[in-house]
């Protein structure tokens, strides 16, 4: 399993940066959060995983794995819609799952190339498909892509982890901005606290 990878470059900038993150971060200590290195795959998987649970969503991907092998477009658009349902996805996902595979293997979007593109072209190129956000395409920057500086203002744990750390009752997308502006170019790092604080530790 291969983790976002981050270490004491990340760790001190923050940390001189803000010191209610710095006790934060010592209390915590290093995070590890894993990885789906390839995009494709990455993106088939955060569609399995909209509106389920965590728990749900393993046990649902692992049948998808078990019953393609692999997860590749090809693949993808071979199986059946019914295959892919009784892996336990609804029919609207497996829509948008298909619609996707068959979107990468007639050229309409270069998955490949996503990885050189700066962060506002993924935004861009990757929330035109169905069933893909905005939000969706912030996680896939991190958990696939991972890239450096991805704070989510749509992201809910990372809005409450903030009001937690630094105790506002509300807050409003200014205070938010003037707080990934003092972690860039490490709000990834900073988003991972943010979740743990969100979480109770």
């Amino acid at each position: 399993m291969k983790f976002f990878r981050y270490g004491q470059t990340e760790i001190e900038y923050l940390k001189k940066k803000d010191k209610k993150l710095a006790e934060a971060i010592d209390r915590i200590g290093i995070i590890e959060r894993s990885v789906i290195p390839d995009l494709f795959t990455a993106v088939i998987s955060s569609i399995v995983g909209q509106q389920i649970s965590n728990k749900a969503a393993v046990t649902v991907w692992n049948r998808l794995l078990e019953r393609l092998g692999q997860i590749t477009p090809q693949k993808i658009v071979d199986a059946s819609a019914a295959e892919i349902q009784q892996c336990g996805i609804t029919m609207k996902k497996t829509g948008y799952i298909k619609g996707i595979a068959e979107d990468v293997l007639q050229g309409k979007i270069n998955i490949n190339e996503l990885a050189e593109l700066p962060d506002d072209e993924v935004v861009k190129r990757l929330s035109v498909l169905n069933g893909i956000g905005v939000w969706t395409v912030e996680m896939l920057m991190i958990f696939s892509l991972e890239r450096t500086n991805i704070v989510s203002w749509g992201d809910l744990a990372i809005r409450r982890g903030m009001m937690l750390l630094y105790h506002h009752r509300t807050l409003d997308k200014v205070k938010f901005e003037k707080y990934k502006k003092r972690y860039s170019p490490y709000g990834t790092v900073a988003s991972l606290y943010l979740w743990e604080i969100a979480a109770g530790r």
